[in-house]
């Protein structure tokens, strides 16, 4: 049992510590562009439920920290009005009740009585502010601990895989992937993971001579150290990284700004391309993630950061260095996600502002109404999928299924 608590507390914490950072910067960023645009903003609250502590700033801001440490939010004063999903009726009765309580001109603080393009910077500071955070996360480690670079060399090739049946041979070195420069075996393994059953272009330099191939990788199960499973794209290569063949790139200021910009944008893309693939069906759809994999990925990340250290304060160091990395590439997902066009997401909200811009005139309430019922509808059974597939692939049901038995 207490190797249990010990195990679940290793996993809990890490991911609790990534989702509170990554959903407050993305409530933030929805706060300050209100603060410039001149909203009136009544809570800023890091978690849900009740509060276990907080206070009021000078602008009337209660600031407050909630006992379920499972996100966040940023309330604007009339949020709680049925003007959440206004229509022109409602939003001059809104505007009416307001001016008469608090007097002319009252309203022009509130959210829903600020210009198109105000509201729509506002609802799309949140997303930014997750893509700035991970720049900020990835330029500051490439600065602080630099980059482990693997030569893209071929150290050995499996027989009867894709890459023997394609010509790849010992001491090849990658040069192109995908139309992409490669100087890293991680940036190749990230092109071909997600690239199963499609043939992908390949340039090496053989013995000085560049040699185009072409490639498709096959999807294989890979198990992980967890005992977890996943289906991703393999070539049948082998990286030098065995026979210790590995530097470490240092960064400068500007360089690190610009890496982190670099891998900011390879994550968005990866991730675009990746949903892209199994919308249309060439990938399978049992691989999306949801919350128990992210826990699962922040312990071991965590885990492996602290591995080797000689002392407590060296295991810390390496752990929160590791779940730095996870949180940057964790907050361009969360950036990603809440700019899809669907109701409920920041990304929805951005699709009526659209076309209050067109029709000159906000949606209907009741068509807004029934928007939002849909997309919480898809957002929770996309939820509720990806918990499944996060039980298959971390086995739970066999496991309870032992301890049944």
């Amino acid at each position: 049992m207490i190797d249990f608590l010990q195990t679940a507390l290793g996993y809990i914490i890490p991911f609790l510590l990534v989702l509170t950072v990554v959903v407050t910067i993305h409530e933030l960023g929805h706060y300050w562009a209100a603060r410039a645009c001149g909203v009136a903003i009544d809570q800023f609250s890091i978690g849900f439920g009740r509060k276990v502590f907080g206070w009021r700033d000078r602008q009337g801001v209660e600031w407050r920290v909630g006992w379920i440490p499972l996100g966040g939010y940023v309330k604007f004063s009339g949020d709680e009005n049925a003007a959440s999903v206004p229509d022109h009726e409602n939003l001059e009765a809104l505007r009416q009740r307001i001016e008469a309580e608090q007097g002319s001109g009252a309203a022009s603080r509130y959210f829903h009585f600020k210009p198109v393009w105000q509201r729509a910077f506002i609802t799309a500071a949140g997303p930014l502010a997750n893509f700035v955070l991970a720049i900020v996360l990835f330029a500051a480690l490439l600065m602080a601990v630099g980059e482990t670079v693997i030569p893209a060399r071929v150290a050995a090739v499996q027989p009867d895989s894709p890459a023997a049946r394609a010509g790849f041979a010992v001491d090849d070195v990658v040069v192109r992937a995908n139309g992409q420069e490669i100087d890293n075996f991680f940036d190749l393994q990230q092109i071909i993971a997600v690239r199963s059953n499609a043939p992908t272009s390949f340039v090496v330099d053989r013995g000085g001579q560049l040699v185009s191939l072409t490639a498709t990788p096959e999807r294989r199960l890979v198990s992980d150290r967890m005992g977890g499973e996943q289906k991703i794209g393999v070539l049948g290569i082998a990286s030098p990284a065995q026979v210790g063949e590995r530097t470490v790139r240092r960064y400068g200021p500007l360089e690190a700004v610009a890496g982190g910009v670099e891998r900011t944008w390879r994550v968005l893309s990866t991730t675009v391309y990746y949903l892209g693939r199994v919308v249309t069906g060439r990938e399978s759809a049992d691989q999306l993630g949801g919350p128990l994999r992210i826990a699962q990925a922040s312990g071991q990340v965590a885990q492996s950061g602290a591995q080797g250290a000689p002392d407590a304060g060296s295991m810390l160091l390496g752990s929160g260095v590791a779940l730095l990395g996870l949180t940057a590439v964790l907050s361009v997902g969360i950036g990603f996600m809440n700019l899809l066009p669907v109701p409920v997401l920041d990304g929805g909200h951005l699709v009526f502002y659209a076309y209050e811009a067109v029709a000159r005139r906000p949606l209907a309430a009741k068509v807004q109404a029934a928007g939002y019922r849909v997309g919480l509808a898809l957002l929770l059974g996309l939820m509720l999928f990806a918990t499944w597939n996060d039980l298959q692939q971390l086995r739970v049901f066999k496991f309870l299924g032992g301890l049944i038995s």
